[in-house]
């Protein structure tokens, strides 16, 4: 195990490791921020050599950059680390393999974390003490490179059992699929158009009232990453709800119902606005979030009932197949889901569209 604290020193290391896939992992911070920032970037060979790069070291990042843009990058849960990859070297790996992708694919269980998949394949029980760790404040412990460097070293004998698994159960191409599309949609930070569908209280709301929170909560969204804030400090999704369903009626009171939001009452004219807008063409149109308790049961039991025998017959769990939300915005208002593109729509369309029927 190696740290690296400067350029030279990572070139000369970059250049003896193994060619062959590299293990990567990140440590960073994203509790004050919107984006992750970047405090280590974790390295493993095939042949066992581990790099531990500090990149809070400006003058590394673009050795770094180099290195991990050229990678065939093996990694766990690799979500937030490629848009800290993105945001902090403005570069991603060449190609991805994600254990917990393939770990789900394999038959171990969705959303399985590292430690979890490193004891059940390996029989390693590996110490999670630094989790909570503040990465960025240096000296960096041995306790915290010890616990940096178990991140990747385990990486490689996991993605040589996975993918037996995965060639045994058939399913390869289909975890690969969905690697790559993890991949790609790391490489443009895409805003969720209808951001009201994930929220509960949205249900309650009629279309005006909707259409006023999906406003908030896109220019919260943008606003938040303009800023580099969390969006929880901008603007809270329940003032938000409360905010659609009841405007208030002058500025004064939208600044008095914003006093506990600092950030969002510095901005309360552009909130006002947003709430006066009537409503235009898209949102007269856009899918509306709805009480599941009060939907066409139904129709939607119909639904699960294709996907859990589509499911049954892969071998594959129904919610990574396909997740309730999605057939919920399918019986909505017809369109086919994004997410369900590639080889799920080839699985379940003509199912679900018969069902439908």
């Amino acid at each position: 195990m190696s740290l690296i604290e400067t350029p030279e020193a990572l070139a000369t290391a970059r250049g003896r490791l193994a060619a062959a896939p590299l293990a990567l992992d990140t440590e960073f911070m994203r509790e004050r921020t919107w984006y992750p920032q970047l405090a280590l970037v974790q390295v493993a060979d095939a042949e066992g050599a581990v790099l531990l790069v500090d990149a809070q070291i400006t003058g590394l990042r673009g050795e770094l950059a180099t290195l991990v843009a050229a990678a065939d990058a093996l990694m766990h849960s690799a979500s937030e680390d490629l848009v800290a990859f993105r945001h902090a070297l403005g570069v991603l790996p060449r190609t991805l393999f994600d254990t917990q992708i393939a770990a789900a694919f394999a038959g171990l269980g969705p959303g399985l974390g590292y430690q979890a998949l490193v004891q059940q394949l390996l029989g390693l029980a590996l110490d999670k003490g630094e989790t909570r760790s503040d990465w960025l404040k240096r000296p960096l412990s041995p306790r915290q490179l010890e616990y940096a460097a178990e991140d990747v070293r385990h990486l490689h004998a996991l993605a040589a059992a996975l993918r037996e698994r995965l060639a045994a159960r058939g399913h390869t191409a289909r975890a690969e699929a969905d690697m790559a599309r993890l991949l790609e949609a790391a490489r443009e930070e895409r805003d969720d158009p209808q951001p009201h569908l994930a929220v509960r209280a949205a249900a309650a709301l009629d279309r005006p009232a909707q259409a006023r929170l999906r406003r908030l909560l896109r220019w919260r969204d943008a606003t938040a990453r303009g800023k580099d804030l969390p969006k929880r400090w901008l603007l809270d999704t329940e003032l938000a709800v409360g905010l659609a369903r009841r405007p208030p009626a002058s500025l004064q009171a939208l600044e008095a119902a914003l006093e506990a939001a600092r950030s969002a009452r510095r901005l309360s004219a552009e909130i006002a606005e947003l709430l006066a807008a009537p409503p235009d063409a898209d949102e007269a149109a856009m899918p509306l979030a709805v009480d599941s308790e009060r939907a066409d049961r139904a129709r939607l039991k119909a639904l699960q009932a294709v996907v859990a025998e589509q499911a049954r017959a892969l071998d594959l769990p129904e919610g990574l197949l396909c997740a309730r939300r999605h057939l919920e915005a399918l019986l909505a208002d017809g369109r086919w889901p994004t997410a369900l593109e590639g080889w799920r729509r080839e699985v379940l369309e003509t199912p679900l569209r018969r069902a439908m029927a």
